[in-house]
């Protein structure tokens, strides 16, 4: 009798153990590639612009700035900077990032985890609640893929924003960390990571980070011309010209730029 109640208290102190899960790690220990880019172009941007997200979308840039009550969804004119179009979020909410698919206009929220959908003129006609806070967004095209400054990749249905599944990205095998705003393209996922000068090219099917660009050189321009300008931030890629743009958090100037295959 002793012997059943020793079996059956220990089989309930293993099942009432810590049920945190190991930390993943990809099975691809290879660190990462380095990334070369090329600086093509130098257009102006908004140095009031707190840029969280940035993309291209039928040859018409889209940005997503935060900071409460400076909180904007714009349609920017790439030649000189400024917005044609914008709209203002509520000072209660610290914008992130944008994303676009089949003309619907997405745009997270930081700690608010309101997710607000618009039409292509910029009226608002949803709003989604998410689990976790909101950082980066793009779309591969059929799901929508956001970030929330962990190592995590979160995707999402785009009709009702329910969350599909989640894929952890890892650096040489080890959780990376500070994945920020998001572009998809051909077939990467490439991530700012905040606070840092890189960006990182994220292979979708494993989570693995293949290559990486260091963004030094470029924010120690910007910083020169304007000192207050702050971390890079903002991805954009043109499908149609094949053109890849970059800016930061207030940065005076926005590259087109071509990264090294």
């Amino acid at each position: 009798m002793k012997n059943l109640l020793y079996l059956f208290l220990l089989a309930v102190v293993f099942s009432c153990g810590d049920d945190t899960k190991p930390p993943v790690t990809d099975t691809d220990s290879t660190a990462p590639k380095v990334l070369t880019y090329s600086l093509i172009n130098t257009f102006p941007h908004d140095t009031s612009s707190y840029t969280q997200g940035l993309l291209i979308y039928k040859g018409a840039m889209y940005e997503g700035t935060g900071l409460e009550g400076h909180s904007k969804l714009m349609k920017v004119d790439l030649k000189t900077g400024k917005a044609l179009q914008k709209i203002d979020l509520d000072a209660e909410y610290f914008g992130e990032g944008v994303t676009i698919l089949n003309d619907t206009i997405y745009q997270l929220t930081w700690r608010s985890k309101v997710v607000f959908v618009y039409t292509m003129d910029f009226k608002k006609v949803k709003e989604f609640r998410i689990g976790t806070e909101g950082w980066g967004l793009t779309t591969n095209g059929k799901e929508l893929i956001a970030s929330d400054g962990s190592s995590n990749l979160y995707y999402y249905d785009p009709t009702t924003f329910q969350l599909l599944r989640t894929q952890a990205v890892t650096e040489a095998g080890s959780l990376s960390y500070n994945l920020n705003e998001l572009e998809f393209f051909d077939g990467f996922i490439y991530a700012n990571q905040y606070q840092q000068p890189y960006i990182f090219k994220i292979d979708p099917g494993s989570g693995a980070i293949v290559a990486k660009a260091d963004l030094t050189d470029a924010w120690n321009r910007v910083k020169v011309i304007d000192p207050v300008a702050d971390v890079p931030n903002g991805i954009a890629y043109d499908a149609d010209t094949k053109k890849i743009y970059i800016t930061g958090k207030l940065w005076p100037e926005l590259y087109e730029v071509q990264f090294s295959k």
